[in-house]
């Protein structure tokens, strides 16, 4: 298809799922120095809603342990629909595992800024993640498999 026929539009974005917890909260804010470690997880998924329109969801999980102790944790579930149209299959693979994640990233960073700031926490402002790089690798793992049967 020509370039014309494409189409790429954000049609709603959304926060589909949100939990705050600090378990250990008061006594979390009694610690003499905040110095928590921060671990990030990530993991995407989309399906088809109508003909060429989809709904990605960007899961985050955020766990900040302070003195081995969960300071907090924030799940979140961002999500969008999108209509992607004129594209070939791999184009469309790429649009949905990694273009859409990245338009969605910058709401779900600041939701999740704006829950720990809520929950008395200094600001958490998450690294910029390289969706393209992760895409590439979730590919390169699908064809592992492949590869070893065929030798």
């Amino acid at each position: 298809m020509s370039e014309e026929q494409k189409n790429f539009s954000i049609q709603k974005v959304y926060v589909k799922d949100v939990s705050f917890e600090s378990p250990n909260a008061p006594a979390v804010f009694s610690e003499a120095e905040w110095a928590p470690e921060i671990n990030v997880q990530l993991n995407t998924e989309s399906h088809g809603l109508a003909d060429n329109v989809f709904e990605v969801t960007l899961k985050i999980t955020v766990t900040a342990t302070q003195a081995t102790k969960t300071a907090f944790l924030v799940e979140l579930h961002q999500a969008g629909i999108f209509t992607i149209e004129g594209f070939d299959e791999e184009e469309k693979g790429g649009m949905l595992g990694s273009y859409c994640p990245n338009v969605l990233f910058p709401f779900a960073r600041e939701a999740i800024n704006d829950l720990v700031g809520k929950g008395g926490f200094p600001q958490l402002l998450l690294a910029p993640i390289n969706f393209d790089a992760l895409y590439a690798q979730h590919l390169e793992k699908k064809q592992a498999p492949a590869e070893e049967l065929t030798h």
